[in-house]
């Protein structure tokens, strides 16, 4: 796969510098093209190169940042798709000083790109107002700029900077996240539950508080907490599993798991993985299942890796299992030969394992 950063092609920006010059004909194409391709244009990742076509874009458009702001927003309905993400980035590195056109553009851009990442400069800046300004956000008529107002400020936004205060206290998260729980988009309630999952992490008794006051309110309400608490039932967290039907009584003593196979026995980057066991239960119980793999690290030291598997709802009886997983090296994972241990989870709890080893192509 293609890494993301090559999306930034020359005919891109020709393309963008040419819309650029039908509303602002002083716009100097090529001065601007030359200054993106500079000699360091190929050593810069994708964030880096957005950022650095913004900071070249404000030595091309006018000085004066609300003429600069019009110009980009008159061409918000040509310029659309994540590449022009640098259209928020723009206000991100110029803006702090203009609040009210900046948040005007920072609207206006989202639905053509994301302005998630460009709000965080604002919400250091001062919490207060910019947490003030996306609450009024959950009340817009665009589901992006709803979704803004809370994809914006998750505390851990991956490839977005830490909001530490916000980590510390997440207190002030939540008139917007609440205001946001039953919203009629799916795309802007994945986002809150995304947010609280974040919170989780570091509050889960607050979370799981949230959880059981708005928990029964609508099915679409119900699949949001859930997705939310997903951390913590990972975890095995008791009241997460509980609230969401899988606590209560000795569970543990009515579930067993057996005959856990795993095959083959030693594999290779590329091939698949299989492993199989049996799931019994001598009265109807509600189980969590996962699979957990043991990842060997550069250090030879191992790492476990959760992942889910189909839930099983007042089960009573004996399955047989079985799963499948491609064992090969992602941009977020590289593996390293040796031996890995596949573990079945029951409520968060280890009930067995097995091993495989792993051989790579330096072997």
């Amino acid at each position: 796969m293609e890494p993301l950063k090559h999306m930034y092609t020359r005919e891109l920006l020709e393309d963008f510098a040419l819309k650029v010059s039908g509303v602002y004909p002083s716009f100097d194409r090529p001065g601007f093209l030359a200054a993106v391709f500079d000699n360091g244009w190929e050593a810069r990742e994708l964030k880096d190169r957005y950022r650095h076509i913004a900071q070249v874009l404000g030595g091309f458009l006018p000085a004066d940042y609300d003429q600069a702001i019009r110009i980009l927003e008159t061409l918000t309905g040509e310029c659309t798709g994540f590449p022009y993400i640098f259209f928020p980035e723009f206000v991100s590195l110029f803006g702090l000083e203009h609040w009210d056109t900046s948040l005007r553009a920072l609207c206006s851009f989202t639905p053509s790109s994301s302005s998630e990442f460009a709000v965080r400069p604002f919400i250091e800046a001062d919490q207060d107002r910019m947490l003030a300004a996306m609450l009024a956000w959950t009340q817009a008529p665009n589901e992006h700029v709803r979704r803004l107002a809370s994809e914006g400020c998750r505390p851990r936004l991956p490839w977005g900077k830490p909001l530490r205060r916000l980590i510390a206290d997440p207190e002030p998260l939540f008139p917007i996240l609440t205001a946001l729980l039953q919203d009629e988009s799916e795309y802007v309630r994945r986002s809150v539950a995304n947010n609280l999952n974040d919170i989780s992490k570091d509050h889960p008794e607050t979370v799981l508080k949230l959880a059981t006051a708005h928990l029964g309110s609508s099915r679409e309400t119900d699949r949001l907490l859930k997705h939310a608490c997903r951390t913590l039932l990972k975890k095995g967290n008791p009241e997460a599993l509980r609230l969401f039907g899988f606590g209560g009584g000795d569970i543990q003593a009515h579930v067993e798991i057996g005959e856990l196979r795993v095959e083959p026995e030693t594999i290779r980057l590329g091939e698949e993985l299989r492993f199989s066991f049996r799931l019994a239960a001598s009265q109807p119980v509600s189980v969590r299942l996962q699979y957990a793999i043991d990842y060997v690290k550069a250090n030879g030291k191992t790492a476990p890796k959760r992942f889910h598997l189909p839930e099983r709802k007042e089960f009573c009886g004996d399955e047989a299992i079985s799963w499948g997983v491609t064992v090969k090296d992602f941009t977020t994972r590289k593996h390293y030969p040796g031996y890995h241990r596949v573990s079945i989870l029951v409520n968060g709890e280890e009930r067995a394992s097995a091993g495989f080893m792993l051989e790579t192509s330096g072997d």
